[in-house]
């Protein structure tokens, strides 16, 4: 994931590296920037660690969803905090930490943007099992294998996430009033490489998992027309705002990166390529915002899930939710009970999930 840098495009020669445009280099843009990504900061890091502190101070017995809660919460507090540099970035308008942490940064971003949706992928195919399958429950989604998983998904997101290592420099770089400044900038050389990068990352971080999340919910919904429960209609709103409010956050960030890679495929200098490099250099700061702001987005989800327990609990609300959702679908007898009590378990499951899951 690119961090938020707003631009001012300009005419550039076709012997300069096109991807120079990136850089910061408008005041008005640079602190706009700077002040986005400080409220995202205040709001997504005290928000993120509250869930944290919820989750492992207040619970005892913990949820395969709780656990999945808990590792999103995490990974989107640690990309909260790392929001500093760049607001220092964006406000100086030059990289002033060094070419290590800049491949470093830019690195941590991109593992963010995997591990979140992937995340979120996993809670979507355990409300699956849970609500279509909910016999084989505790074999499939038992903790002890869940934990294997999210171990899995963690050295997985490691791995994939080596391109934005390699594709990602600090270089010198002259803006249109002569200031010479660093930017942490790509670094890719041949077409191929961006091509590579960019189509690679809306594969693996947004069409898959995005293919898998809807899959689920299509399963889920036919499994909820069954129930004949009067309430059910309810659920079914409530789960496709879930996946229409997860792709506004992700899929103009992919749509900007194919239009990047569609660019290559075209001769340097030709009208449609000009037009493609413009559209994408000009979107990539506002769709790289909607990204860090998605990260910052749960915990307010959360506060309007658990709403109706802030007057009795105070600021043990948010773990009187998470405990709900743990007894929700933990009740393997409610699920066997009629179509009734099926389908309330069902609803209010999915209420509670799936209000934790309108994050990315």
């Amino acid at each position: 994931m690119t961090p938020p840098t707003f631009i001012n495009v300009t005419n550039r020669t076709t012997t300069e590296n096109p991807e120079d445009d990136s850089v910061v280099s408008n005041d008005f843009s640079t602190t706009m920037g700077a002040l986005i990504l400080g409220l995202v900061f205040l709001l997504g890091v005290p928000g993120n660690f509250f869930i944290v502190w919820s989750i492992l101070a207040r619970i005892r017995r913990r949820s395969v969803t709780t656990i999945l809660i808990l590792n999103l919460a995490c990974a989107d507090g640690f990309l909260m905090i790392l929001t500093i540099f760049f607001i220092i970035y964006l406000a100086m308008q030059t990289w002033i930490f060094g070419n290590t942490m800049c491949k470093g940064m830019f690195y941590l971003c991109n593992a963010n943007m995997y591990a979140s949706i992937f995340l979120i992928t996993l809670m979507s195919v355990h409300r699956l099992v849970a609500v279509v399958f909910p016999r084989r429950l505790s074999s499939i989604a038992s903790k002890k294998i869940v934990r294997r998983v999210i171990v899995a998904m963690w050295i997985l997101v490691g791995v994939i996430s080596i391109p934005s290592l390699v594709f990602r420099d600090v270089r010198d770089d002259t803006d249109e009033r002569g200031k010479i400044r660093l930017v942490c900038a790509p670094n890719h050389t041949l077409p191929t490489h961006v091509r590579f990068q960019y189509a690679f990352e809306t594969v693996t971080g947004f069409i898959l998992p995005y293919a898998i999340i809807i899959t689920s919910y299509v399963l889920i919904l036919r499994r909820l027309r069954q129930t004949k429960f009067q309430r059910k209609v309810r659920s079914e709103k409530l789960i496709l705002a879930i996946v229409v409010m997860f792709g506004a956050f992700w899929l103009p960030y992919h749509v900007v990166n194919m239009i990047q890679v569609a660019a290559e495929w075209y001769e340097i200098g030709s009208s449609t390529r000009e037009v493609l490099e413009h559209i994408s250099k000009s979107s990539r700061a506002v769709t790289s915002a909607l990204a860090f702001i998605s990260s910052c987005a749960n915990p307010v989800l959360y506060t309007f899930a658990g709403k109706s327990y802030i007057k009795q609990n105070g600021f043990a609300f948010m773990a009187k939710l998470f405990e709900g959702i743990s007894e929700q679908t933990g009740n393997k007898k409610s699920r066997s009970m009629g179509k009734d009590t099926v389908g309330t378990s069902i609803v209010d499951s999915s209420t509670g999930c799936n209000s934790v899951q309108n994050g990315r």
